[in-house]
């Protein structure tokens, strides 16, 4: 058995670039900062930042382009993939570890706050309630 799962939540570091592949299926792709905060033993504050690669297909990749702008928080499910590919200036191979989006949640709220609520994005890449919105499941919970 095997697990390739990687979850992530950060900010974006720049906007989404949205492009489409020959057969038509949307494709976006953008970086994801998420940072680690502690305290040294010489009680010094100390901040580390990693930055990871995005890439969503589809539906997904269509509602993060509307809805995400650099620095905007969002949480991410998906599988880790590595890549090459041949340089632009020639010099050889190159290569990239990129986590694909299998699922997504908006986290805070837009800057540019239009009043419109925000999808979450269900595994499918179907659109789902949006965030605080009941559904038919939280009639059944106890509290």
């Amino acid at each position: 058995m095997s697990v390739n799962k990687a979850i992530l939540l950060g900010r974006l570091g720049k906007d989404p670039e949205l492009r489409y592949t020959p057969s038509g299926k949307a494709v976006a792709s953008f970086s994801l900062a998420t940072s680690e905060r502690w305290t040294g033993q010489d009680g010094q504050r100390n901040e580390s930042t990693t930055w990871h690669n995005i890439v969503a297909w589809g539906k997904q990749a269509e509602l993060i382009k509307e809805y995400l702008r650099k620095g905007r928080e969002v949480y991410i499910e998906g599988r880790i993939d590595n890549r090459s590919y041949e340089k632009k200036d020639g010099s050889g191979k190159a290569y990239i570890s990129e986590v694909i989006v299998q699922t997504f949640q908006f986290v805070g709220s837009r800057g540019d706050s239009q009043g419109s609520p925000e999808p979450s994005a269900a595994p499918s890449g179907e659109a789902a309630a949006p965030s605080g919105t009941a559904t038919s499941d939280d009639d059944d919970l106890p509290f």
